[in-house]
């Protein structure tokens, strides 16, 4: 998919490398977010962006799982007021990036 078609989406989209760098932003994240999609492309998703995913529910997974296709009930918690959401949780080891889709 595009980046335009990207952020057309009713959801947030993060695709991270495998060293869990940011190639991926899309408008729909960088809004519920309040996160400008230029600060956040090229940086660790996990150590910068988004740490209060920094653990064994959702980083962990990626480090341990090559093979992820799960949907976690998750509540964000940074830069935020505490906020439900769910997560889809993407990793194929034939694709180059893993995602993190979010849905508020």
């Amino acid at each position: 998919m595009d980046a335009p078609d990207r952020d057309q989406l009713p959801f947030g989209v993060v695709g991270l490398d495998a060293s869990g760098i940011v190639v991926v932003y899309n408008a729909t994240e960088a809004h519920m977010a309040g996160l400008d999609r230029d600060a956040v492309i090229g940086v660790s998703f996990f150590d910068a962006v988004a740490q209060c995913m920094n653990n064994f529910m959702v980083a962990q997974r990626f480090e341990d799982e090559a093979l992820l296709d799960e949907i976690v009930p998750y509540v964000l918690t940074l830069r935020m007021r505490p906020t439900r959401v769910r997560l889809r949780l993407l990793a194929a080891p034939t694709e180059p990036l893993n995602y993190i889709l979010i849905e508020r």
